[in-house]
């Protein structure tokens, strides 16, 4: 027999409620009661979801009010001094929205704290907030959620598996603050924690609990490796059936380590991995439950039941009693429920599974298993088996010109005309900036008038002519504010994008869209990823009406704004019939046409947004050269259609440079942004030990917090950054685009932001 659970599922809501209700929480209009009912009734929605869909252990713990690893750093007591209440305080609401978003200058305990850091979890578009360990760090458990949620299971009537992020993964996703220490020193502490955690909820009648180890999946150093047996071998005597959980990926060298922890399952991703399956078969220990990720929880597409369950069908001849089957992660990363979809066409949508689909896929494939024979077995194989038939077939997919035109790109295709030292002089004389020219990332708030109006074109209610002229409205009052403030290259705004890839994807042939398609990003950030169903061209220009009307109002230089190819591959459901490469190429072409486009038009400065670039890098590091190649030809191949006068910006999101430096250098744009301020500059290390040729924008403040920053605090961020970079080659911009912003805080922040900047070039130069 087979057993159908899940890893986790999504927690914002069909309809997005917990984000509606943790922005209404933030804004006052909502107390804490009122916020708690919601993520009640989501919990209780979402595990009947997933009853009704088939899964037989449902996960609990997977609920979080910003992000799991925030929830599990609260749970261990794991707060930073800046956020701590007074001695003996437990943490509150509060505490975790304030580590998670900084805390304001009213904040009874820890106004003006700044938020921690946050970064990509693993190689996925979500963002978890980064622990903080000190070498006197102590744990107790100081949370209760994990607790509560099990007890709100139970008295539904669920079969619960709570999920807890292993030890050695969670002190692996933080950093030592402080005197420099080994982060493995705080191990035994931790494990302590764990069997508390673990002889609680036995206590509460809990059989399995799922402890996620992703880094497995990672090239691990020795010390971790040797790490992992021990403390499996302490965690052991804990009185839970405890199943490891790893996902993103293989285990490789790492197969015989995790088949022998002292554990009583595995869980392995076979959609990232298949290639892993026949080798654990022959070395997982006798008693031990093997899970097997068979169905995608990172795409949208239907799962090929057929070729799944014959996977299976042969574990099962193996394994008996001790085979399980899931998705190959959690489905956080998946969108709810495909059955909200009303507006795609039957073809497409039989081609697509979201996460209660998901859920189905994984109970049909079980009882594949269970009761081969059954009607419905059958007959979801059989409409499985159509599906997949659908797809290769489908004209809506190749594209013979566009194969074509990728199949005679040029190696010369993806070079400027000039190194950067001859670039860079001409476009300094052209452009004549001052020393820390100042800028921004690109988006301006995006205001409830704006999204009223773009909703009411879409629904026919506003003429092209009318949304066009609230559009231009918007262009101008951006404009205006920038030159008030003293900014020195300015952007339009960019109100009428919705979405820095989907609203490039809409003017792009080979995409499609959802209407519900919502998947979290990180706290009440969602995102609704378009669909690459097709080979990808560009019918018609995207952007260059739009920045020309811009520019028109202005004698300073506007950027004109874009989104590259690897971020608008990462941050869509990508195709998984081609490569990612040759689909980065078609989107490459794409935006070069755009490029050009908008240099015709007289645009001198072309920013190619790439936040992805290093989420995109493979896990393991023997896959990074081939991806780095391919990623940064699709880069150069986007942005070297220009004369030398133009000057190419990119901007890159929360990333550790320190490996790709090379690889970043290698794209070769004039000037590259990049998110530091949560790290305090940390990030620029790269930079200065790699001798970063060409110029860069480091952030001096963190958008994704509320916080006002100083002109002082940003003129140290700044002068931190003038000792790593020469200042000749710095520019001053916020950490990202401004768009989730309020007007208020940002004309604020860019007030010191742009007075910093007159700083620097009275003290500095």
């Amino acid at each position: 027999m087979a057993l159908a659970h899940n890893l986790g599922f999504p927690r914002i809501g069909a309809d997005r409620e917990l984000k509606k209700a943790l922005e209404a929480f933030w804004k006052g209009e909502l107390d804490e009661a009122g916020l708690r009912q919601v993520g009640r009734e989501l919990r209780a929605s979402h595990w009947q979801a997933q009853k009704d869909a088939g899964i037989e252990l449902l996960p609990v713990g997977d609920f979080a009010w910003y992000d799991q690893v925030l929830t599990h750093s609260l749970t261990f007591g794991v707060v930073p001094q800046r956020f701590q209440r007074p001695e003996g305080a437990k943490p509150t609401l509060q505490t975790l929205f304030d580590m998670a978003r900084g805390a304001n200058g009213t904040d009874d305990c820890c106004g003006g704290a700044h938020a921690q850091e946050m970064t990509k979890w693993f190689d996925t578009n979500y963002h978890y907030l980064v622990p903080e360990f000190s070498a006197d760090q102590q744990f107790a458990l100081s949370w209760e959620q994990l607790f509560e949620e099990v007890d709100e299971a139970h008295a539904l009537g669920h079969a619960v598996k709570p999920v807890i992020i292993g030890p050695l993964t969670y002190l692996w996703l933080g950093k030592s603050k402080g005197a420099g220490f080994d982060k493995l020193e705080l191990l035994d502490r931790l494990l302590a924690l764990y069997d508390e955690i673990f002889n609680r909820l036995a206590t509460q009648g809990v059989e399995w609990v799922q402890i996620d180890e992703p880094i497995l999946v990672l090239d691990l150093p020795q010390d971790w490796k040797n790490a992992y047996e021990r403390a499996y071998n302490i965690l052991q005597r804990a009185p839970l059936k405890k199943l490891i959980a790893t996902y993103f990926g293989g285990l490789e060298e790492n197969l015989g380590l995790a088949a022998n922890l002292p554990v009583d399952g595995l869980h392995i991703d076979l959609v990232r991995a298949p290639e892993q399956y026949p080798t654990i078969l022959d070395r997982l220990p006798a008693y031990k439950v093997l899970s097997l990720g068979l169905v995608n929880g990172r795409n949208i597409w239907a799962c090929d039941l057929e070729k799944a369950a014959d996977v299976l069908r042969h574990a099962a001849e193996r394994l008996g009693e001790r085979l399980w089957v899931a998705p190959s992660c959690s489905l956080l990363h998946s969108p709810v429920d495909l059955a909200r979809e009303d507006k795609l066409d039957a073809e497409l949508q039989s081609w697509l599974a979201f996460a209660v689909q998901k859920c189905q896929e994984v109970a049909v494939l079980a009882k594949a298993v269970n009761q081969p024979e059954a009607p419905d077995v059958l007959a979801a194989l059989a409409r499985s088996r159509a599906v997949q038939a659908s797809r290769a077939a489908s004209p809506r997919i190749h594209k013979p010109a566009v194969q074509a035109r990728v199949a005679a790109i040029k190696p010369a295709d993806s070079q400027r005309n000039s190194a950067f030292a001859q670039r860079i002089a001409k476009q300094r004389a052209g452009l004549n900036l001052p020393a820390f020219p100042t800028t921004t990332i690109g988006s301006f708030p995006q205001t409830s008038a704006i999204r009223l109006a773009r909703q009411a074109f879409k629904q026919g209610k506003l003429t092209l002519g009318d949304y066009t002229e609230a559009m231009h409205s918007e262009i101008r009052h951006a404009v205006k504010i920038q030159q008030d403030l003293g900014l020195d290259v300015l952007v339009h705004g960019e109100a009428e994008r919705n979405d820095m890839v989907e609203y490039f994807a809409e003017q792009l042939d080979g995409y499609a869209f959802t209407r519900f398609g919502w998947v979290q990003s990180y706290g009440s950030r969602c995102v609704k990823p378009a669909l690459i169903v097709g080979d990808l061209s560009r019918p018609n220009a995207m952007t260059v009406e739009w920045i020309r009307y811009a520019q028109g109002l202005t004698d300073k230089v506007m950027k004109g704004m874009l989104t590259g190819p690897v971020t608008m591959l990462m941050w869509s459901f990508a195709r998984e019939d081609v490569s990612r490469e040759v689909q980065a190429r078609q989107l490459a072409l794409a935006i070069r046409d755009e490029v050009v486009d908008l240099e015709a038009a007289g645009i001198r400065i072309v920013q190619i947004d790439e936040a992805a670039f290093r989420e995109g890098l493979p896990l393991r590091r023997s896959a990074w050269p081939a991806y780095l190649e391919w990623a940064t030809e699709a880069f150069r191949l986007c942005a070297s259609g220009v004369r030398d006068e133009t000057q190419i910006h990119t901007h890159m999101c929360y990333s550790e440079f320190n490996d790709v430096i090379e690889s970043i250098a290698a794209m070769d744009a004039d000037v590259i942004t990049i998110e530091t301020s949560r790290s305090d500059m940390e990030l620029l290390e790269a930079f200065e030990k790699f001798d970063y040729p060409n110029e860069i924008g480091p952030g001096v403040y963190d958008i994704h917090s509320p916080r006002v920053p100083s002109k002082d605090d940003m003129v140290k961020l700044l002068t931190k950054a003038a000792q790593r970079i020469p200042a000749e080659r710095l520019w001053v911009n916020p950490d990202c685009g401004l768009k989730t912003r309020a007007w208020p805080e940002t004309e604020a922040a860019l007030v010191n932001m742009v007075a910093a900047a007159r700083t620097l070039r009275a003290t500095l130069l």
